[in-house]
């Protein structure tokens, strides 16, 4: 009987070992997807804008080497990402494959103008600096216009604003309750073990002597779960790069490295911080109350 009785009380130990184990590893892997995004969400921020672009057209009577030379000045200039020339007669096959149909035929000429593609780094996809980029495009005498789409720019300017903000909101409420979490996973596993708290106070053994043992098998278990966490989070994201490689997410390996660690010693130290006070907690209490 007596043997019947350890078993089942070592299969509640491990039990109860395993589901601490996986709600910090739960909570953890959660934050560090959190972490993810709030670190790439420049990324994705950054992407978008520069895949908007500055269409400059050029004039019939812009000669060649004016053309030569704007294109080398906007390939090397400090907000360019890259630069594409589009002749007149490239941007008419286009328009048929999209039409369907030969409309210079119809028309009996090309009405279409030779063209630069401007894309610009994502820094200087403001309404202001995009103005400022048109104007001094404007001013040379073979570019007839310049256009982009100024409403979309002015929306994704607003809108990368307000999502960083929510983004920074929502991942100090997440921290907050991934600490909460982690920190009633570690209480009802030590208070499972209240009664064994209290008798080895009134044997005599220290209040140090006591919370050692429950505090290190906590930080453990803390260590455990922090690093299947990091494992989920690893195949996420190399899921994610694989799927979207022109986000670049593991492109900066030091932020990463930063991320990780930080997921890894939340583990260890709200593991460590909970035990602690749980089990102060019920030495401090009296023998009675230890039944409420």
């Amino acid at each position: 009987m007596s043997s019947s009785f350890e078993k089942y009380q070592k299969r509640r130990l491990i039990s109860s070992y395993f589901s601490v184990v996986i709600s910090i590893s739960l909570v953890l892997f959660l934050l560090g997807l959190l972490g993810l995004l709030v670190l790439n969400s420049k990324k994705v921020a950054d992407y978008f804008k520069e895949q908007i672009a500055i269409t400059v057209f050029l004039k019939d009577t812009a000669k060649e080497v004016e053309i030569t030379q704007l294109k080398q000045s906007l390939a090397l200039a400090e907000y360019t990402k890259s630069a594409t020339f589009v002749s007149k007669e490239d941007a008419a096959k286009e328009h048929q494959e999209t039409l369907g149909e030969n409309f210079i035929e119809y028309l009996g000429e090309n009405p279409l103008q030779n063209s630069i593609d401007v894309y610009i780094l994502a820094d200087y996809v403001t309404p202001a600096k995009m103005e400022e980029i048109t104007n001094e495009l404007k001013s040379k005498d073979f570019v007839d216009d310049v256009i982009y789409d100024k409403p979309l720019i002015a929306q994704l300017t607003e809108n990368v604003k307000r999502i960083s903000f929510w983004v920074l909101v929502v991942s100090g409420i997440f921290t907050f309750i991934a600490v909460l979490l982690i920190n009633s996973s570690i209480r009802l596993s030590i208070y499972a073990k209240r009664f064994t708290i209290k008798t080895m106070q009134m044997v005599g053994a220290t209040k140090k002597f006591i919370r050692k043992p429950f505090v290190w098998k906590s930080v453990r278990l803390g260590i455990v779960g922090a690093i299947v966490a990091m494992i989920g989070m690893g195949v996420v994201l190399y899921y994610l790069n694989e799927s979207f490689p022109q986000l670049q997410l593991l492109g900066d390996p030091l932020l990463l490295a930063v991320l990780f660690i930080f997921i890894f010693l939340m583990g260890v130290l709200i593991t460590w911080i909970s035990t602690f006070i749980a089990t102060q907690r019920f030495l401090n209490l009296r023998t009675d109350d230890l039944y409420y």
